[in-house]
């Protein structure tokens, strides 16, 4: 019965990934459909996993007898997952202990770490209270003008948490590579994580000059971005043209986004009622 169990929550994840679109409107919009789509075929299958392992090896459900091979597959789905999330957690403490082992300058009212390279690099790298990082490329390079929207743009990833949340998204990214459009919603959530602080900081700095730096900084010789790291350039410059055009274009009044969504989440706990009919 269990086997049923897991077989059909695979079917549902795989078909929920396999329908997904890419959605059209404002950040916000896209935001809501873009992380349900990402999160909800994951917590289902972890749910199901955690209903099993409760259960047990033995018993009944339904008046079927419960096999030990459902219940040694669900407990190494749960290994695995952990194991996956020991590692990006070692990733994710050594570019922090890399990061922490540069000078520290002031920069206006901000505290930052100077990496010693010609890369142009900015970025939040930490986890729930992250360190501002930035290159001797990048204050070489930019105007102080351009640097200032860029510390704009870092502070929007500090406001929202970035590192924090997406390092989590990234472990769930990690666990279920192999469901269908994986690849496209992470690349779709980066592209919606930079689009977000690009609005913060355009709230604090002229878009324009925001837009100018850029198309500065990925036009130069930039750095891959690590674990737990928010960086200017995230998104890649293949999606530079959408930024741009986002912020030079006026934002159109939106709500912060369909709230209602967020309660199908529960739907993906349904798997814990089946322990009423173990036995």
């Amino acid at each position: 019965m269990h086997l049923v169990m897991i077989f059909t929550v695979l079917t549902i994840a795989w078909w929920l990934r396999s329908s997904w679109s890419q959605p059209q409107g404002n950040w916000h919009l896209r935001w809501h459909s873009t992380l349900f789509s990402f999160l909800f075929p994951p917590l289902l299958i972890f749910i199901t996993s955690v209903a099993v392992l409760c259960m047990g090896p033995q018993g009944k459900m339904g008046g079927m007898y419960i096999d030990s091979f459902s219940y040694a597959l669900a407990l190494c789905e749960i290994g695995f997952f952990s194991c996956l999330c020991i590692q990006l957690a070692l990733q994710g403490w050594h570019s922090v202990k890399s990061a922490r082992e540069c000078p520290q300058i002031r920069l206006g009212s901000q505290t930052a770490r100077l990496l010693s390279t010609t890369a142009l690099f900015a970025g939040q790298m930490g986890f729930w209270q992250p360190e501002l990082v930035v290159s001797q490329g990048l204050l070489q390079t930019l105007s102080p003008s351009h640097i200032e929207s860029v510390l704009a743009h870092e502070q929007g990833h500090f406001y929202y948490r970035d590192t924090f949340w997406f390092f989590w998204l990234g472990w769930v990214r990690s666990c279920t590579s192999w469901l269908p459009n994986t690849e496209a919603l992470w690349q779709e959530l980066l592209m919606l994580r930079e689009l977000r602080a690009d609005s913060y900081a355009a709230t604090q700095v002229d878009p324009l000059i925001l837009a100018e730096s850029l198309l500065l900084v990925v036009s130069g010789k930039t750095m891959a971005t690590e674990v737990c790291c928010a960086a200017l350039n995230s998104s890649g410059a293949e999606r530079l043209e959408q930024r741009i055009e986002a912020l030079l274009t006026p934002p159109a009044s939106t709500c912060e986004g369909k709230t209602l969504s967020w309660y199908f989440f529960l739907l993906a706990f349904l798997p814990l009622l089946t322990m009423i009919f173990h036995s």
